[in-house]
C-alpha cells in the first residue's frame, strides 16, 4: 500500500482513502446503510471529530448520527446558527441588536429578537423560508481558528458583545470561529457540515418571541407538534427577567461581577430573592381554606430536600405546623418491586410504591385519626413503623416529598382541595453567551456529580455512565406532570456554577480517557473554561447549594 493512501475500518469493513480524504466523503458512502443522518465521526484512540477534518493515517471509525445523544445536540447547535444567520439575512444585519436563544420550550428553544423589527408570521414565514433555502442549497458550515484577541475584536465589530465579554475571560489562545457565507459566530460544542444536514424544523410565534421546534432524539426526522407548557414557560421566563434585572445573563456578565465587584451582595441578593419566592408560597398554602397536604415533586438534583426545609420555615412563620413525609417509605418490600428491561429494581416507577397504603394513611390523618407511619428500610428492603402515631391537628400539615407526588394516581383518593402542589426544579437562566445555551439538565448533572462524590463517595464516570437512566426516569414520572402543579418553583442560582467549578473540576479529571463518560467529562470541563470561580465562603448555610457543596444547616 502506498504511503499516501490509509486503511479505514468503519463497521468491521476496511477500506483505502487517499491521505486527506474529508470524513464527510467517507460518511457520504456509508450513509445508505444508516437510518439516520450522519453528523459527527469518533475515531477511535483519538476523539470526536467534525465531518470536515481528514483521514491522516489508518484508523477505524464510529459514525455518529443525530439518533445519538451527541449528534443530537450537534443537529440543535448547528439549527440555532442556521436560524441566526437566516434572521440577519431577513432583517439585514443593521436592523438587529441580538437573537437571544433562551431556554427549552417542548422540543425547541424560545428565542426573541431585539432590534427595528415587526416580529410577525409574515416575518416568520421569511426566516423559515431562507433557512429551507440554505438546507436545500447544502450550504457549507466554514470554520476558522482564530487568535482570541483577534476574536474579541470581531465580536466587537459585529455588535456580539456578549461574546466580546465572554472571551475576555478565557486563558486559551485560540477560538474556533463557524461562518455560513459571509456570516460568522461562535458556538460550544461540534457543527454539521453544511446546512443540508438541516431538514427538519418548524418556528412557531410565541409570546413575545418564537419557538425553534425540532425533532427529539427517539424520532429525528420527525418535527412534534408544537405543545407548549405555559405554567413552566412563565417561570423561565421570569427567570430571565430577572437575570437581566441583575445584569447577569450570560456567563461574561457573570465573569464581570466576580472580577469587579462585591460578590458577596450578589450571592446575598440571589438567595433573598429565592427566600422572598419560597414565603410567598407559603402564604399561599396557609390562605388555602382546606390545604393540608403539600406535595412536592421534581427531577433529580432540584434540591428537593433544602426546599422542602426551607418551606417549612416559611410555613411555621405563617401559622403552621409542617410535618415531612417522604413518599420513599412508602416503597413495597423490596421482593415485590418491579423489575425494567435489563432486570434490575425499578425504584422510580409509580408501581415500586404502595399506593393503596400511602392514600389509606393520608385519608386517615385528614380524619384526625392517629397513624403510625412507615420508615423504609433500604439495608433490609423492608417497611417499619414509626414507634409514636402522627395526628394531625387544626395547625398541621403535611409536607409530602416525592418524584410521584404530582401523578393524580398517587393521590387518587385525596380531594384536590385537601392538597397543593410544587413543582421544584433548577431551571439554569444563565447563558454562555446570547446564542449558546446552558441546559438545565446540564445544571442538575454536574450538582449531582458534587453531590454524589460527598455523600456517596461516587465517581464522576459512575454518575455520568448512571445519568441517562435517571433522565429516563424523569421523562416518564415527572415531566408529564409538571403542569399539575399549583406553583412552580426555580431552584437555580445565578452564581452556582462559578462555586460548583472548584468542586467539580478535579472529579472530571478523574474519569477514565479510555472510557465511554469520558467525552461527557471532557465536554463539561471544556465548559468551566468559561467561568470564574468563586468560594464556598460566600455560600449561606441555608442556601439550596448547600444541599450539594456541603456544610449546610439542615444537615442534607
Amino acid at each position: 500500500m502506498s504511503d499516501q493512501m490509509c486503511r479505514v475500518t468503519v463497521d468491521g469493513r476496511t477500506r483505502e482513502y487517499a491521505k486527506g480524504t474529508p470524513y464527510q466523503t467517507i460518511a457520504e458512502e456509508f450513509q445508505p446503510e444508516y437510518e439516520h443522518q450522519i453528523v459527527l465521526v469518533y475515531v477511535k484512540g483519538v476523539r470526536l471529530q467534525e465531518l470536515r477534518k481528514t483521514v491522516e493515517s489508518d484508523c477505524e471509525l464510529r459514525f455518529i448520527t443525530t439518533a445519538d445523544r451527541i449528534g443530537h445536540e450537534t443537529y440543535k447547535r448547528s439549527m440555532c446558527f442556521l436560524l441566526v444567520k437566516a434572521v440577519h439575512d431577513v432583517a439585514g444585519h443593521d436592523r438587529i441588536e441580538r437573537v437571544r436563544i433562551h431556554f427549552s420550550v417542548d422540543k425547541g428553544y424560545y428565542c426573541t429578537i431585539e432590534g427595528n423589527i415587526g416580529l410577525d408570521e409574515e416575518f416568520l414565514e421569511r426566516v423559515e423560508s431562507r433557512m429551507r433555502r440554505l438546507s436545500e442549497k447544502r450550504t457549507a458550515i466554514g470554520k476558522r481558528s482564530v487568535h482570541t484577541d483577534d476574536a474579541v475584536r470581531l465580536f466587537h465589530k459585529h455588535g456580539m458583545y456578549d461574546k466580546e465579554r465572554l472571551f475576555e475571560y478565557r486563558r486559551v489562545s485560540k477560538v474556533n470561529i463557524y461562518s455560513i457565507n459571509e456570516f460568522e459566530d461562535y458556538y460550544y460544542g461540534y457543527m454539521v457540515p453544511n446546512a443540508g444536514c438541516l431538514k427538519y424544523f418548524a418556528l412557531h410565534l410565541y409570546e413575545d418571541g418564537f419557538v425553534l421546534q425540532m425533532p427529539a432524539k427517539e424520532k429525528p426526522e420527525e418535527v412534534p407538534e408544537f405543545r407548549p407548557s405555559p405554567k413552566l414557560f412563565h417561570v423561565l421566563r421570569e427567570s430571565v427577567q430577572w437575570g437581566d434585572c441583575q445584569d447577569i445573563d450570560t456567563v461574561g456578565a457573570l465573569n464581570d461581577m466576580v472580577t469587579q465587584y462585591d460578590m458577596r451582595e450578589v450571592v446575598l441578593v440571589q438567595e433573598a430573592h429565592q427566600e422572598r419566592q419560597i414565603g410567598e408560597i407559603a402564604k399561599q398554602i396557609a390562605g388555602r381554606e382546606g390545604a393540608r397536604f403539600v406535595l412536592i415533586a421534581g427531577p433529580s438534583s432540584s434540591g428537593k430536600t433544602t426546599f422542602s426545609h426551607r418551606l417549612s420555615i416559611q410555613l411555621r412563620v405563617n401559622g403552621l405546623k409542617p410535618h415531612p413525609i417522604a413518599v420513599d417509605n412508602y416503597f413495597v418490600d423490596r421482593e415485590h418491586t418491579p423489575r425494567d428491561a435489563d432486570g434490575n429494581y425499578n425504584f422510580e416507577c409509580l408501581e415500586a410504591i404502595d399506593i393503596e397504603k400511602f392514600n389509606e394513611d393520608m385519608d386517615a390523618l385528614l380524619r384526625g385519626e392517629a397513624v403510625h407511619l412507615p420508615v423504609f428500610d433500604f439495608k433490609t428492603g423492608k417497611r417499619q413503623y414509626e414507634a409514636r402515631p402522627k395526628k394531625l391537628g387544626p395547625q398541621d400539615i403535611l409536607v409530602i416529598e416525592g418524584i410521584h407526588c404530582l401523578n393524580p394516581k398517587l393521590t387518587e383518593n385525596m380531594r384536590d382541595e385537601n392538597k397543593f402542589r410544587i413543582y421544584i426544579s433548577a431551571l439554569t437562566q444563565l447563558n454562555i453567551d446570547e446564542h449558546n445555551r446552558i441546559p438545565s439538565t446540564d445544571g442538575r448533572l454536574i450538582r449531582r456529580l458534587v453531590r454524589d462524590a460527598r455523600t456517596r463517595g461516587s465517581s464522576a464516570q459512575r454518575t455520568i455512565a448512571m445519568w441517562p437512566s435517571v433522565r429516563r426516569g424523569e421523562e416518564e414520572n415527572i415531566f408529564p406532570f409538571q403542569e399539575h402543579a399549583d406553583v412552580m418553583f426555580n431552584s437555580s442560582l445565578l452564581y452556582e456554577l462559578a462555586v460548583l467549578k472548584q468542586y467539580v473540576e478535579p472529579l472530571l479529571f478523574g474519569v477514565d480517557k479510555e472510557s465511554e463518560e469520558y467525552l461527557e467529562a471532557k465536554r463539561l470541563l471544556k465548559f468551566f473554561d468559561y467561568f470564574v470561580g468563586i468560594g464556598s465562603e460566600y455560600v449561606p448555610a441555608n442556601s439550596l447549594l448547600r444541599e450539594f457543596i456541603g456544610g449546610g444547616c439542615f444537615g442534607v
